[in-house]
């Protein structure tokens, strides 16, 4: 069968524009079919279309009504407000790098706690321990002792699918699962469930929505966007706002059961070239409006309090210091009423600013910098300019009135600390019955069958199951990223307590109604089944940690597809389940499985895919596939930019497409050419297994600086100082053991300068999988990296490797921005990593890659 772009298409978009004029109200220009350039006008006819006409985009209804009451109280805060105390309400710390005594110093108006950083820098810290720093803060924030206004502190988080920084809370699917069920209402439920879990750990912020509109899934956050189609998108953006903060005007609008929306991130994000994170995008104005832009207009109708700035560029100009997009477009042709934030450190990336210096984002319209770990030095550096006219004292009151509004309008002014509000403390709702069961509705309902040979599913319960795959007792995997750490990584089962795998769901069901199943990852057994469930995918990962060259699934790694292969070699049918954050090439995968399921980033609820994969005891089907695909599923692992409209789409399954249980679910055998060399996708690792990766080459650095590349898996420099054997680590000849005889290096190399600018901005590592077995006699080790003469960061490890332990593997990282403090470039690495060690050290490396995730860590001196 050769699904077509016809099937679904059609009356999805009926269905979207009645969707989008029924929530906003307003003259949707975002809710149109293609982005197409009006040819009528002119200033959409430029061939660039670059220049921003505040006059042709969308002016949605901000929904609040001029409050007179409102309005005085603002400025009678104001007006005895010092301009200290005014900065400090533009100025937002991380809780990695911030105290509470901090606040009561500077008077900050907001904290954060982004991906990496929790209470007492544990991931797993206990609801309590959340709820308790709650506390402290915003008692700091009202502590009148030294002389300070008591302003409520507001505390932003990335409730990104559900609670998800705090162990128990339930766990929604990813955005790109909630675009494939096409339910309004659902969406709205899962808003508001998210805000009173939030609120219960004593947060009253959120920053979600994402209303991207991804248009290349190569794209490491695809999987936050809703779908490629921003009318679908823009169906779902004011109603998650009005999930999250309640209706404009009704009694419980931004009360204790709800928390404050923040729609991110404005604008363009999506359309980013080559899907690169924090890139440029070069579209015209044009799409811009009407494509990137289309989420805004139903959110600021909904009456969103919050937007954030975005960190990539429009066509050169980073967004945190685009005054006419920020300012001349957002907040005076859309009449957004709330204020801007910033992102992670976003407002350093503008031209001539640094993370500590950049009146240029204040002046365009930004209204509250994100300086997680630079809050100090912007804070002084923002005071200076405020005094000396570089930042108008008018532009200040503009950003702090905006702050302020929000927080009477939340009536924090009114409110005790976050543990006695209505839902502080409230523990027993983080994954209530009633939250994960509107969850795992959700889970049922994006499940996307793309192949049903034979109608092989629905699988009749009472036979013998073997469930295979290493996402098949995965929480954290079929969670993905944003889950308890950044990256979604590092986590355990037991840190998922209100929670189902895949293979928890699948085992009830099947012995509830008298048959068996077997968990074996690899796929071995004694007794043959019937049939085999394989669960894999992708492993987790978030924002540009995710981004990637090709569609290829995991660089053409074929482990999933030999395991596959393999059971149906043994006479035994195949379901396959794939979690993915976004539509990847599996063209093999397809042709080697009877059946084949979708199922994104499900989350919590792994019993979802059970309600639908298998009949009732009785044999009626439990509930039939109601998923229908919100991105276009590519032919070849070439088609980058594959969405519905555009010249020449030829997708393999179209936007809208799903099978059901009516459906004729054959499929005809596919192409297994990718359309790509072999191995064009790498593997994310400089060095991995003992070996250079694609694109990567090793070296070894003598004491007496003579270096030589390595070709064999066996070599000594010229002057013996460092030899270098092949052992074996997870695989055969997994790592390589390094021996030292003086001072020497072993490098890695790349063919191409890689710019890690973007990792070293979000607080990535380098993070080496290492063994020591002796230390230096004289204790020295080295990190490095550089990019030629003059462009060297080295940083003094020593103390670090005194505390790793003798002959055990474990990870070792280092801050990326440490490097740069030393001096490395790290928008342009030749040598994005190099390991000196004293003579007599004896040292085995198995991989070393950005990351987040590690045992032990290099601190050092950074910017």
């Amino acid at each position: 069968m050769e699904p077509t772009m016809t099937m679904m298409h059609t009356p999805v978009r009926n269905l979207l524009r009645l969707a989008c004029l029924t929530m906003a109200l307003v003259a949707l220009a975002a809710c149109r079919a293609a982005p197409q350039a009006d040819a009528a006008n002119p200033a959409d006819s430029a061939a660039a279309g670059t220049a921003i006409v505040p006059e042709n985009w969308p002016q949605p209804a901000w929904p609040f009504p001029e409050d007179p009451e409102l309005e005085r109280r603002v400025e009678a805060l104001l007006a005895t407000m010092t301009v200290e105390e005014k900065v400090g309400q533009i100025i937002q710390g991380d809780i990695d790098s911030i105290t509470p005594e901090d606040v009561r110093k500077y008077r900050l108006g907001s904290i954060l706690a982004g991906g990496g950083s929790d209470p007492g820098g544990k991931y797993n810290a206990p609801p309590q321990a959340w709820l308790d720093l709650a506390d402290a803060f915003w008692e700091a924030s009202m502590d009148t002792s030294g002389g300070g206004k008591a302003i409520p502190i507001i505390w932003g988080i990335d409730a990104m699918h559900g609670q998800s920084n705090i162990i128990g809370a339930t766990l929604f699917p990813h955005n790109i699962g909630l675009g494939a069920t096409r339910n309004v209402e659902l969406i709205r439920e899962i808003a508001r469930i998210t805000a009173i879990e939030t609120r219960a750990t004593g947060m009253e912020w959120t920053f979600a929505p994402t209303v991207a509109v991804p248009r290349d899934v190569r794209w490491g956050r695809s999987y936050e966007g809703y779908s490629e189609d921003p009318e679908l998108v823009a169906s779902f953006a004011g109603v998650f706002v009005e999930g999250l903060q309640g209706k404009p005007g009704s009694s419980d609008f931004l009360g204790d059961h709800r928390v404050m929306s923040t729609v991110k991130h404005f604008l363009g994000d999506g359309g980013t070239t080559d899907g690169k994170d924090q890139g440029d995008t070069r579209t015209s104005e044009a799409e811009l409006r009407d494509v990137h832009n289309a989420g805004y207009v139903t959110a600021i109708a909904a009456g969103a309090q919050s937007v954030m700035a975005s960190f990539n560029s429009f066509h050169g100009e980073k967004l945190h210091g685009h005054k006419p997009l920020l300012n001349d477009v957002l907040k005076e042709r859309m009449n957004f009423g709330g204020f801007i934030v910033g992102d992670w450190n976003g407002h350093g990336q503008v031209r001539g600013c640094t993370n500590t210096d950049c009146p240029q984002t204040f002046n365009a319209g930004l209204d509250m910098a994100m300086a997680p770990d630079s809050w100090r030095g912007l804070y002084e550096t923002t005071l200076a300019q405020v005094k000396d006219g570089t930042i108008p004292m008018e532009r200040l009151d503009d950003a702090v009135r905006r702050i302020l509004r929000a927080k009477f309008r939340m009536n924090l002014f009114e409110k005790p600390k976050p543990s006695e509000r209505g839902l502080g403390g409230r523990f027993d709702l983080l994954g209530a019955p009633e939250h994960r069961a509107v969850a795992r509705q959700a889970v049922r309902e994006s499940l996307v069958l793309l192949k049903n040979q034979g109608g092989i599913l629905p699988l009749a319960p009472n036979q013998r199951f073997l469930i295979a795959g290493d996402g098949a007792d995965n929480v954290g995997k079929q969670s993905g990223g944003w889950t308890l750490t950044w990256q979604g990584d590092g986590t355990t089962r037991a840190d998922f307590p209100n929670a189902d795998s895949i293979w928890d769901g699948l085992k009830a069901q099947v012995e509830a109604a008298g048959g068996s199943a077997q968990l074996s990852i690899d796929g071995s057994y004694a007794q043959k089944p019937d049939v085999a469930i394989v669960v894999f995918g992708e492993e987790p990962y978030a924002e540009f940690q995710g981004d990637q060259p090709t569609l290829m699934y995991k660089g053409g790694n074929t482990a999933d597809l030999e395991l596959i292969r393999k059971l149906k070699a043994d006479g035994i049918p195949v379901v396959s389940v794939f979690i993915s954050g976004r539509p990847l090439w599996m063209n093999r995968e397809l042709n080697a499985s009877d059946a084949f399921v979708a199922v994104w980033l499900p989350g919590s609820e792994g019993g979802g895919i059970a309600d639908v994969l298998l009949r009732a005891g009785d044999g009626a089907v439990q509930h039939d596939f109601t998923g229908k695909l919100s991105f276009s599923w590519p032919r070849r692992a070439d088609q980058y930019a594959l969405n519905v409209g555009q010249e020449g789409y030829d997708p393999l399954f179209a936007f809208g497409f799903g099978l059901t249980y009516g459906d004729d679910g054959n499929l005809a055998l596919l192409s297994e050419d990718p359309g790509i060399e072999a191995g064009a996708g790498g593997t994310g690792a400089w060095f991995d297994h003992g070996v250079a990766t694609t694109g990567h080459a090793l070296r070894l650095v003598g004491a007496d600086g003579e270096a030589m590349d390595i070709v064999h898996p066996h070599a000594t420099t010229t002057d013996g100082s460092l030899a270098m054997t092949a052992i074996n680590h997870e695989v055969q000849e997994g790592a390589r053991l390094f021996a030292w005889e003086d001072f020497a290096g072993v490098e890695v190399r790349a063919n191409t300068p890689l710019d890690l600018d973007r990792e070293t901005n979000g607080d990535v590592l380098v993070v080496m999988t290492l063994r020591v077995d002796a230390p230096p006699t004289d204790g020295r080790l080295r990190i490095a990296a550089g990019c030629g003469e003059g462009c060297r960061g080295e940083v003094n490890a020593d103390a670090a490797l005194a505390a790793l332990p003798v002959g055990e593997w474990t990870r070792l990282g280092m801050p990326l921005k440490c490097l740069r403090a030393a001096g490395a470039d790290m928008t342009r690495l030749d040598m994005p990593f190099a390991l000196h060690a004293g003579g007599g050290a004896r040292i085995a490396l198995a991989r070393v890659a950005a990351g987040t995730s590690f045992d032990h860590r290099v601190d050092c001196a950074t910017d």
